[in-house]
């Protein structure tokens, strides 16, 4: 972890111009800051009424939480700190996203992802949340949402803002210090209602919701709708004769071949944001499923997959003569990625 001049900071931020401010939210500021040589970084400071207050606990916690883990391809990782000596005045550098977060890229930009995209993201994200429970000690976020899930340069997923995360003991896997429910209303477990309710399976619950928003391309929380919640609205839908597909984001078209997979993940979502906290899956079952409807489904090439059909039937044909019945994948089961081999990057979130 790199110690920065606080005054360094300040020169990349242009004194934290508010054209440099990228992102803004309860506990900090976030500016896009550009250090010697040209680099990007993303330099956090707390918000104004914690300035105040002289209050850094949220900064230093989120210091205290990403040090504990390593560098992961899933997380927007700690590049340093910078602190102004008497004032305490404190500085997080952290890696740039230039790329914004889901919520804006479901909610506010006019041209939808698609659904392999969306499949995509939702498997990095499982994968970023099991980066923190399979850690020792545990981490858990207790954040996940939408728009703490930005993207980088090559449009790659990465969970951001471990302000509200705490560490489990590793001997009881209890959380340490005790901490008062928090999080973002929507997303938040209804079970986590004391401090000692609160466990890896609180976050299973958030990450449902984002895939519940990833493929309705629904809010959370709609104050205007009946009912309000994304849980409350989608689980009879899914749970009815369609398995689900009513609650597909009908901007883009649902390709036929695709619908098993979607169904896959639905499946996934109710699981996670089920009341009752057992059934909900660990997050290395969750990633398991996810590879299995979205890589394997995805990603699986045509080719490959006629190729062990006919392998299939000349095995079957010459060890047994009676057999008539044969197994094949399911033409609903294979869908091409299209995009494999092009740059993300400069066709954007699509």
């Amino acid at each position: 972890m790199e110690e920065f001049e606080y005054h360094e900071l300040r020169a990349a931020t242009d004194n934290f111009s508010l054209s440099a401010l990228v992102g803004k939210g309860s506990h900090g500021c976030v500016y896009k800051g550009v250090l010697g040589g040209g680099k990007l970084v993303a330099i956090k400071k707390p918000s104004i009424g914690l300035q105040i207050l002289q209050d850094n606990s949220k900064l230093d916690n989120e210091i205290q939480v990403l040090s504990s883990l390593h560098r992961s391809p899933y997380l927007v990782n700690l590049i340093g700190v910078s602190q102004e000596g008497l004032t305490q005045k404190k500085l997080l550098v952290m890696e740039f996203m230039p790329n914004g977060s889901l919520h804006d890229s479901l909610h506010n930009l006019s041209t939808p992802p698609s659904w392999s995209k969306r499949l995509h993201v939702a498997l990095q994200v499982a994968q970023a949340v099991q980066t923190l429970h399979e850690s020792r000690p545990s981490v858990i976020h207790r954040d996940i949402k939408s728009a703490n899930i930005l993207f980088d340069c090559n449009w790659n997923a990465k969970l951001a803002d471990f302000s509200l995360a705490v560490r489990q003991r590793e001997s009881t896997q209890r959380v340490h210090p005790p901490s008062q429910p928090a999080g973002t209303i929507g997303y938040l477990d209804p079970c986590y209602t004391t401090p000692g309710k609160l466990s890896t399976r609180t976050d299973i619950f958030s990450f449902g919701v984002v895939l519940l928003e990833i493929i309705s391309c629904r809010r959370a929380i709609e104050a205007g709708r009946d009912p309000a919640s994304i849980v409350d609205w989608a689980l009879p839908l899914i749970n009815g004769n369609r398995g689900g597909l009513e609650v597909c984001d009908t901007r883009i078209a649902l390709p036929g071949n695709m619908e098993g997979t979607i169904r896959c993940v639905l499946n996934v979502a109710v699981r996670c944001v089920s009341s009752n906290e057992e059934y909900r899956p660990s997050v290395a079952e969750i990633v398991r499923e996810l590879e299995t409807c979205v890589v394997r489904r995805i990603r699986y090439p045509v080719w490959r997959s006629l190729l062990e059909s006919v392998l299939s039937r000349r095995k079957q044909r010459t060890t047994t003569r009676t057999t008539t019945i044969i197994c094949t994948t399911h033409q609903a089961d294979v869908q091409v990625d299209h995009s494999r081999g092009k740059d993300v990057g400069k066709r954007g979130f699509s």
